[in-house]
């Protein structure tokens, strides 16, 4: 399954209301064991216009678990994504985009805690050590996206949590 694929599979799957929660549960896990259906997945949920996104059900949740340590660097990526992202959109002036971004870090923060994975901690260490000292584990994925100080100060902000 690409990417794109994963994005569609997932907002027809979250669409759809004959689903139970063993279902859903099953269909998420099947999804997530794959880095693209993974990928794709936290791109629907976490941007869509769901409510399952501000209130995860624990079926979620545990399909979740299915693979922690890809989950729990995706979650600690989108965190820092979304949170220096929002600050890119308020310095463009877009203060809708960057309300969507803060809105995409709420979820992911939410997310964390729901799925409560040591691999979280462990990860999101790494990656705030990365943002302050520019070296690490995480300093080439602060730099491929061209984060500023401003922006790496926010993550290891938001990482601390």
């Amino acid at each position: 399954m690409t990417f794109e694929e994963a994005i569609a599979y997932t907002e027809t799957l979250l669409s759809r209301s004959d689903l139970n929660d063993a279902q859903l549960q099953a269909e998420i896990t099947n999804l997530v064991k794959t880095a693209n259906g993974a990928r794709g997945f936290f791109v629907c949920f976490l941007t869509g216009e769901w409510e399952l996104a501000d209130n995860p059900s624990p079926a979620i949740i545990q399909a979740l678990h299915a693979v922690p340590n890809a989950i729990a660097e995706l979650l600690v990526k989108n965190l820092a994504m979304s949170t220096a992202m929002a600050i890119t959109h308020r310095r463009n002036g877009d203060e809708a985009q960057a309300q969507s971004s803060d809105r995409v870090a709420k979820r992911t923060a939410l997310l964390i805690e729901k799925v409560d994975l040591s691999e979280v901690q462990a990860i999101a260490t790494q990656m705030q050590d990365s943002a302050k000292t520019n070296a690490g584990e995480y300093a080439a994925f602060l730099e491929k996206w061209g984060y500023d100080e401003e922006q790496k100060q926010a993550i290891a902000k938001v990482l601390n949590k």
